[in-house]
């Protein structure tokens, strides 16, 4: 569609009918495409995909009204329903301001002969009917009094900082879906149903995944049916859809297809081995949304934090089968506070005072889905407990035959980087997996439906919930392809196909992880085959923490985009920010000095306790031992001081709530075999750090290691920790083992 710029108005224009957005008070109408000629002086600026809504963003600014500039096509749905990602957006103030160069694709029919976007030059004539650049904004407000100059800096500065949060949502995180002609808001099942209608598609989504409601509600309240092909509706979340090949002849091909990005095209083109789509979709709701410090738990309506509904749709012929589960944080009030590294989880209301908020919850929850059945993925012990404590309480209280609770300590049964012990959890509920069934439907109807979900969930509902939720499906996809022929009753999913579905999976929760956590959260230094120097490995410790700490102040500005995108109000003020921000950064410098300080102190000291006279220090670090089984933000690191002198290095373990080392290690350079940089070993996901793993000989016999890294976890990147080897908290080295996927390079010594 073509959008132009008048006087008083933004004109959207696509065939006989325009959507005019007034400049003035931001007023959406539906006129005729004739009426362009009543508007004054109309420009076109070019093309857009569709419209977004509208939203203001503090109420010291104007309303922004939200286009999407660019669009990518994922893929297709069975019928052919393409589905499509917002890639790039557009963003118009509603105000007197002439919007900045929009960069659109420009229309043939009114740029002919033009190849790239220009700037639009207004005429003097024009100019007073037009609205004025930020630029000539600022130097009008310049020369009134110093208050006003300070007030104008201040108000620019949030409206630069919510803007760019904004864009960073739509065009950096690959969250925001839609299609034209399906409902990517409700499952197969919901679908099939629902009554048949010619409702317009807008009007039969399920409104807790319908992200752009609120921005759009100005268009819907108009209740003219002829607003319904202007409504998209617009689901934040994940969709990848791929078509797969059954060949169990094809494996020496697996080696050599990238792990980053499966192929595009079908991977064989021999028609005798059977194919099949594959779809996965998840839809984050709308309420409870936003960062992960910023919202945990349960609400007073009932909704928690980082709820997803995720429907792994597979279609065969003309069968298509539907299997849905979904994540949410657990619903008691809880929250994690304070500027520290990982605050510890506490509660925030009475057991007896959240029980109707529990149950407001799984009430809802059964009328949806019927049945429930709880996978409770947090540790047992340590920090975690006293969540998973309060949750298996108010279950007890609840007391409902359709809600069933199991309890998986995921740490303790996956130590070691192990994740294949999930198959503990499947086996242990794999009578429950078949009994709940799965959704199938054809050309004459539906043949068989899903009866209940599986809630998964640990802290955040990221990395564990992902891994359990892929396992859980995986079952039911060898299931499903089975019972349609597709594949022998006694084998495996085919490598390939295997492989391409653990990085569908693996994109899954990069993706939620993004919207959740931040966008920060899955920017590492490396790809998922990556690898980094060991300069690099060593520097990039200290520096995490101020991003971590900015990291937690720029969460303000994204949540607070999101309650306004959803129409909440903003309670926290903004403009205060600015103030903690800068004292921050004061604060951190002297931190940082201090730090160092500390480190510089810690490591002459314990130099002089534990070498011996007839050795000579040569250097010192401060870093992390890693232990495969912390792979969550909730646990806490074991700092580690290396030294090293001219002859062994020293592992000594530090204690820093008694501030002392209590246990060390020491080992002969002579029994040093090799040294390794790598990216953690990982099964779902891209790798979070870089470590160092020194292999050793202990009594002679090869296989012995330690895996260290820099001294700080940067927890915005969702506090994963790679491998550990041996020795950890004893002077005798024992062996362990590690993942052997894994792409270290290594330094024979």
């Amino acid at each position: 569609m073509e959008l132009f710029q008048a006087k008083d108005h933004y004109i959207l224009q696509r065939g006989e009918r325009a959507l005019w957005c007034s400049r003035r008070d931001g007023t959406l109408q539906l006129r005729p495409a004739t009426d362009l000629l009543l508007a004054w002086n109309p420009v076109c600026l070019g093309l857009v995909e569709g419209v977004i809504g509208k939203v203001q963003l503090h109420t010291d600014l104007p309303w922004w009204l939200l286009l999407i500039r660019q669009k990518a096509l994922i893929g297709k749905l069975p019928e052919g329903h393409e589905v499509c990602k917002i890639t790039k957006i557009a963003v118009i103030p509603l105000s007197e301001t002439d919007p900045q160069d929009l960069e659109l694709e420009l229309c043939k029919k009114h740029h002919f002969g033009i190849n790239k976007p220009e700037k639009i030059t207004q005429s003097p004539d024009d100019s007073k009917f037009l609205l004025k650049t930020f630029t000539q904004i600022k130097s009008n407000v310049s020369a009134s009094n110093k208050k006003k100059i300070k007030e104008s800096k201040e108000k620019e500065k949030l409206e630069r900082r919510l803007l760019e949060e904004l864009f960073k949502m739509f065009m950096d995180s690959d969250s925001f879906y839609y299609s034209l002609t399906y409902d990517l808001t409700n499952s197969v099942q919901k679908q099939s149903s629902c009554e048949k209608t010619n409702l317009p598609l807008w009007r039969k989504v399920d409104d807790r995944f319908f992200w752009n409601k609120h921005m759009i509600q100005d268009l819907i309240n108009t209740d003219n049916a002829e607003v319904d092909s202007w409504v998209i509706p617009i689901i934040q979340g994940f969709v990848q859809i791929e078509e797969l090949v059954v060949n169990y002849s094809d494996a020496s091909d697996d080696e050599k297809s990238s792990p980053e990005t499966p192929p595009q095209e079908p991977i064989c083109v021999d028609d005798i081995h059977p194919r099949f789509l594959v779809a996965l979709i998840s839809r984050r709701s709308r309420h409870r949304a936003g960062m992960r410090y910023k919202r945990r738990g349960v609400d007073k309506n009932g909704n928690v934090a980082n709820y997803v509904e995720t429907e792994q749709l597979i279609h065969v012929h003309n069968h298509t089968l539907s299997f849905i589960q979904t994540r949410g944080s657990v619903p008691v009030f809880w929250s994690q506070v304070g500027y520290r590294y990982n605050p510890r989880p506490r509660l925030d209301k009475s057991e007896k005072e959240t029980i109707p908020y529990f149950c407001a919850h799984f009430e809802e929850q059964l009328k949806i889905y019927k049945k429930q059945v709880i996978i409770n993925l947090v540790d047992q012990t340590g920090r975690e407990k006293i969540i998973g404590d309060a949750y298996l309480k108010q279950v007890l209280l609840y007391n409902n035959s359709n809600l069933t609770y199991v309890s998986f300590d995921f740490h303790e049964h996956c130590r070691g980087m192990k994740f294949e012990n999930v198959q503990t959890l499947t086996d242990a509920i794999h009578d429950i997996i078949l009994d709940m069934k799965w959704c199938w439907v054809d050309q004459a109807g539906v043949i068989c439906k899903q009866e209940g979900i599986f809630r998964v969930n640990c802290m955040d509902c990221l990395d564990r919930t992902n891994v359990v939720q892929a396992a859980i499906a995986r079952v039911v996809m060898e299931q499903q392809l089975k019972k349609l022929g597709v594949m022998p009753p006694e084998q495996p999913l085919p490598m390939k196909c295997n492989r391409i579905y653990q990085i569908m999976w693996a994109n899954n929760g990069d993706s939620i992880s993004r919207q959740y956590a931040g966008t920060a959260a899955l920017k590492g230094d490396f790809t998922r085959t990556g690898e980094r120097k060991l300069a690099g490995v060593m520097k990039d410790g200290v520096n995490s923490a101020n991003r971590y700490y900015l990291n937690r102040f720029r969460d303000a500005y994204r949540q607070a985009v999101i309650d306004l995108m959803q129409g909440i109000p903003v309670t926290e003020d903004l403009y205060s920010i600015f103030t903690k921000e800068k004292e921050h950064e004061a604060l951190h410098k002297e931190t940082l000095r201090s730090h160092q300080e500390l480190i510089s102190q810690l490591l002459q000291s314990y130099m002089k306790l534990l070498l011996p006279d007839d050795e000579k220090f040569h250097g010192g670090w401060a870093l992390i031992d890693c232990d495969p089984s912390l792979i969550d933000a909730t646990h806490k690191d074991v700092d580690v001081l290396l030294l090293l002198s001219n002859s062994s290095y020293y592992v000594a373990y530090y204690d820093d709530e008694v501030d002392k080392v209590n246990q060390y290690q020491r080992l002969s350079l002579e029994a040093l075999e090799k040294i390794e940089i790598g990216p953690e070993p990982t099964l779902f996901g891209k790798p979070k750090f870089s470590c160092m793993r020194l292999h050793y000989k202990y009594n002679e016999t090869s296989g012995y290691f330690h895996t260290l890294r820099a001294v700080m976890r940067n927890p915005e990147e969702d506090g994963k920790v790679p491998g550990h080897g041996k020795g950890r908290g004893s002077s005798t080295p024992t062996l362990s083992f590690t993942s052997g996927n894994h792409n270290f390079w290594g330094i024979t010594v």
